[in-house]
């Protein structure tokens, strides 16, 4: 075994503090990854406060993992030691169910195993990238390629595919009019990589601060939420929507936004159900989707076009004695765009 240092939440809600561990050995199909840098998404903070329900304790977060190979297993063929390698939202899968077979290991049948908070199948509780190394089978790691720097790829692991796979799935590229919902950490990637494709992009917000930051990841437009006047003149003008915004609020204002046979794509999560009108997708032969992540496979691809393309993540950089402070100001929208951890600063 292992031993690992890292930051963990006890309890539910209580406050993260250091926490060790262990990690199993390096088996023959695994690869020791020694972490550089962790990024925060908001489901660290979901998860770490048990808001969904479904969280195991002790907790260490983090899905946005990114680091260097520090060892190889004996049949490990695909890296070697001193690679720079990526961990995302799961570490293994049945490997054999149609989903899985698809490269679609995030709809596997049996539950992917989560990175963090999941059980494997010695009972083990699975624990994230807040720490300084993590064993991984080598088919669930990804290759960071030498365009990109760690900490700008950490959030393209949540965040990058998140957004890149639906806008893969529905085709959205060039004369589509697309609008993105909210301007976070999901939002500001959505806006990178549409542009990116070829898309007509309009950020939708709920604060005007945002407006220059929407022009200069490559936002064409800009539309305050709160204004009656700004939304009317949008009615029935966008070919896709993809909702990112994590809070409680009214689809129905977006869905009316869409065109004929338009395409709203949620991948923010409300803790709380949210009321849809009939009407809102009738009238308009409108589609109501939804996007969880994406494969191994798709989450390569989504690294290789971010480094042809020159996108990374707009980060701050924290040591992780400030995580319990970084998780307040996410939730009070205090960052652009988002927080990753130096695991320097665990040594």
């Amino acid at each position: 075994m292992l031993p690992t240092k890292g930051y963990a939440a006890m309890t539910a809600k209580a406050q993260l503090q250091p926490f060790s561990f262990e990690r199993r050995d390096v088996g023959p199909q695994d690869v020791l990854i020694t972490i550089s840098h962790c990024g925060i998404c908001h489901s660290d903070i979901h998860q770490a406060r048990n808001e969904w329900g479904i969280s195991l304790f002790p907790m260490v977060p983090g899905h946005e993992i990114v680091g260097t190979i520090a060892q190889v297993g004996t049949a490990v063929s695909t890296f070697k030691i001193g690679d720079r390698a990526g961990v995302g939202c799961f570490v293994d899968s049945c490997r054999t169910c149609p989903a899985c077979r698809e490269g679609l290991e995030q709809y596997c049948d049996a539950e992917p195993l989560w990175t963090y908070s999941g059980q494997d199948k010695t009972g083990q509780i699975t624990q994230g990238g807040y720490s300084t190394q993590i064993v991984v089978d080598a088919q669930y790691v990804l290759r960071i390629p030498s365009e990109l720097s760690l900490p700008g790829t950490a959030p393209l692991l949540c965040a990058g595919i998140t957004t890149y796979s639906p806008l893969r799935q529905w085709g959205v590229g060039r004369y589509h009019k697309l609008a993105v919902v909210g301007l976070g950490g999901l939002g500001h990637m959505a806006v990178k990589l549409a542009k990116a494709m070829g898309a007509e992009v309009t950020v939708l917000s709920t604060s005007e601060k945002k407006r220059e930051d929407a022009k200069r990841l490559g936002a064409a437009n800009f539309a305050v939420t709160s204004s009656p006047l700004a939304l009317s003149r949008l009615q029935g003008y966008f070919d896709f929507v993809l909702d990112t915004v994590s809070a409680p609020h009214d689809y129905n204002t977006y869905l009316n936004l869409l065109k004929t046979d338009g395409t709203m794509i949620l991948v923010g999560a409300p803790e709380k159900p949210t009321p849809v009108e009939a009407f809102s997708l009738i009238f308009k032969r409108r589609r109501l989707v939804g996007s969880l992540i994406g494969g191994i496979k798709e989450t390569q691809q989504m690294l290789d076009f971010c480094a042809e393309h020159q996108i990374e993540s707009d980060i701050e950089v924290v040591p992780i004695q400030q995580v319990n402070e970084a998780y307040e100001r996410v939730l009070k929208g205090d960052v652009r765009y988002r927080f990753v951890i130096d695991m320097a600063s665990l040594k």
